[in-house]
């Protein structure tokens, strides 16, 4: 009986040690997060009088994020980056899932040879993918527009690998009953393979969306017009030029307002997202 309940209080602890050590890992991730967003409420004044940061405010204010959009095009930013993620999301979805199709569907001579040489251009540095993008979107005189932002990225590998996964896992019975009944290949993808992946495919699009979202190295190097700017260089150059040298408070206002949508959306759809990979790297 003692021996139950040494046992009992040893796993006890070493639950508790667990969540005592998640809850401090989880403070340590999430500070920068609320330290961000303090700043933000704080006015110039009042952020620059305090010789020790301080963790908390008592006369939180607005005034730095109407000073955020109205000393910089933070909205026109916005509008950039929304319609290069959702054009490019698109595209690369449409990329993607026929990919996806023909090399876990249809047979034609040379497809594993073509697939193995098609995950290898994962091991080349995205260095160099880059500097060749970049050399032919310049020669193409397609820098400093939306094409030139956006067709470089509408395929990848890595989704491609992820969603032929899942498309191996549906039972061949299922295509052959369809062809039988006269179905073509598109109509059985559209009617069969895509709903039964929709997991996987819903979390392709919400990281390619995060991915857009994020960019920056890119958009840096073909955009030098301020009318192409995303949200990622417009802050960066805030940094640089702008206000956010020297007004941190209205810096951080801006980054909150970059922020918020992604958290957002992790937030409402992280379960899918994890969901999804899940079903893509399980074979069987």
């Amino acid at each position: 009986m003692s021996n139950k309940n040494n046992g009992r209080t040893a796993n006890a602890l070493f639950k508790t040690g667990v969540y005592f050590g998640l809850i401090v890992w989880a403070l340590i991730v999430l500070f920068p997060f609320y330290w961000m967003l303090l700043t933000s409420v704080k006015s110039y004044g009042a952020y620059n009088a305090e010789s020790v940061p301080a963790f908390f405010t008592l006369t939180p204010t607005f005034e730095n994020y109407v000073y955020a959009f109205t000393e910089v095009p933070l909205a026109k930013y916005f509008l950039n980056t929304l319609i290069y993620t959702l054009v490019t999301t698109f595209l690369m979805v449409v990329v993607t899932v026929l990919a996806a199709f023909a090399f876990a569907r249809l047979n034609f001579r040379g497809k594993n040879l073509m697939f193995t040489l098609f995950l290898a251009l994962m091991m080349i540095p995205y260095e160099l993918v880059i500097i060749t993008n970049f050399v032919t979107i310049k020669k193409l005189g397609m820098d400093n527009t939306f094409s030139g932002l956006i067709l470089p990225s509408v395929t990848s590998v890595f989704y491609i690998y992820l969603l032929r996964e899942n498309f191996a896992q549906i039972p061949d019975q299922l295509y052959y009953a369809a062809k039988v009944d006269g179905t073509t290949d598109l109509k059985y993808l559209r009617r069969v393979m895509m709903p039964i992946s929709k997991p996987t495919i819903v979390t392709i699009v919400i990281l390619k969306i995060i991915e857009c979202w994020n960019s920056y190295v890119w958009p840096r190097l073909i955009t030098s017009d301020q009318n192409f700017y995303l949200v990622s260089n417009g802050i960066q150059k805030i940094r640089e030029e702008g206000f956010g040298r020297e007004n941190i408070p209205a810096m951080m206002a801006a980054v909150v307002v970059v922020s918020v949508p992604l958290i957002v959306l992790f937030l409402v759809f992280h379960k899918r997202i994890m969901e999804g990979v899940s079903r893509g790297g399980i074979k069987g």
